[in-house]
């Protein structure tokens, strides 16, 4: 069996590993590697890049783009984690679930931009919604999100995992208070609405795992109630192999109850003047690494969910 020639760029971040880790526990891959010198070297790399059949980008955006502009060989898959890319027409946006569209784009293109884990969450409830038309593009969309620390790369995780004593470290944290996260552009575009929602992310004291809610007015939406967002989100997912669901009205949901994992739970709950849909996932997993892997298999033909699961 030939392998797949796999080099990861920026292979040190949180990120980088995962993918990696994920990568050697593959019979089909050979991970090209790269000494600590050559990371430095875009000569080096260069030459990494234009000998792999499929690259990871897990730089900086700015790094990101350097890395594209050395490509010359044209049968290169780029899958970038970056923000470089995800609003760039040229690019297939890597949420394969929002449409058949999505999918087959994924399939055909060499260059994939991978979702930001907060943009995946909020993407993957309102686009089915808007393109039912049960949600208008102009509606004053609110997002909370709460994600565990290892979003925030190594210098958060170290910040936590030695600040055990520190009390701030203890609570849930708000961030990005100025209302311009990095993944406002894409949330906004990949969704197909008009503006921005009105974005509250929040870092919490657990490693991995995240939810990411949309509170919904039905006043708002020509009276459309909590059982009909159900349907239509069910139906739009029907077929996915990664995303379910549910309908629970009762109990409480965890952001860190799906781990080490490419699926996704969006949950519908509320009444008919009320309604809170919560994708709940694993930030590395469908948020950021595991959607990686599961974009290049797409990309390369073979089963979305292998070496994901």
């Amino acid at each position: 069996m030939k392998k797949i020639n796999v080099f990861v760029d920026g292979g040190e971040g949180t990120t980088g590993l995962k993918i990696k880790d994920m990568l050697q526990s593959r019979d089909d891959i050979h991970l090209i590697i790269i000494d600590e010198k050559g990371r430095k070297d875009i000569k080096v790399r260069a030459e990494k890049i234009n000998s792999a059949d499929v690259v990871y980008l897990c730089l900086p955006d700015d790094a990101a783009k350097e890395s594209v502009s050395v490509i010359t060989n044209p049968n290169t898959i780029i899958i970038d984690t970056s923000t470089a890319h995800r609003c760039n027409d040229d690019w297939a946006y890597g949420l394969s679930e929002l449409s058949g569209a999505h999918f087959e784009k994924i399939k055909k293109s060499k260059r994939i931009a991978v979702p930001g884990c907060h943009a995946t969450g909020f993407t993957a409830i309102i686009f089915p919604l808007v393109q039912a038309g049960l949600l208008p593009k102009d509606y004053p969309l609110t997002c909370h999100s709460v994600t565990g620390y290892s979003g925030g790369g190594k210098t958060m995780i170290a910040q936590y995992q030695a600040g055990a004593d520190d009390a701030k470290l203890v609570s849930p944290r708000q961030y990005a208070l100025t209302q311009s996260h990095k993944h406002l552009p894409e949330m906004v575009k990949h969704s197909n609405i008009d503006t921005a929602p009105v974005f509250n992310p929040i870092v919490s004291n657990f490693f991995n795992g995240m939810a990411v809610s949309v509170p919904l007015h039905t006043r708002l939406m020509n009276g459309t109630g909590v059982a009909q967002v159900f349907k239509t989100l069910e139906k739009h997912y029907k077929d996915s192999q990664l995303i379910t669901v549910t309908s629970e009205h009762e109990g409480m949901l965890s952001a860190n109850e799906i781990v080490n994992s490419c699926k996704m739970r969006i949950n519908v709950s509320g009444n008919d003047e009320r309604i809170t849909v919560v994708a709940i996932f694993d930030n590395l997993g469908k948020g950021a690494s595991g959607a990686a892997m599961q974009n290049m298999n797409i990309a390369l033909g073979i089963d979305e969910t292998k070496g994901i699961m």
